[in-house]
């Protein structure tokens, strides 16, 4: 049938949600949302903002030291300066 007829879905819970939009709706492809419990919905929904905020501030680190070095030492004991940390990954 028409998933538009089908009504009775937990998943229903959470259409009226801030990010959901036609012609998805709410999407859950791994059925994370499947009991329906606000309280477990509101807590992923948190988590995945932090994990995304966590990935951009890592992309910026990447991406940064190519344009911007830090002045001074990173390690004054081991006479190692910012500017002499090669870019990227080894």
């Amino acid at each position: 049938g028409d998933w538009a007829n089908y009504t009775d879905s937990p998943l229903r819970a959470f259409e009226n949600e801030t990010g959901v939009q036609p012609p998805v709706g709410f999407w859950d492809p791994l059925g994370l949302s499947t009991s329906g419990n606000l309280s477990d919905y509101k807590r992923r929904r948190e988590v995945e903002l932090k994990h995304g905020r966590v990935a951009m501030f890592a992309t910026i680190g990447y991406i940064l030291p190519e344009y911007w070095r830090f002045p001074g030492y990173l390690s004054k004991f081991l006479d190692i300066k910012f500017s002499e940390v090669p870019n990227g990954l080894s």
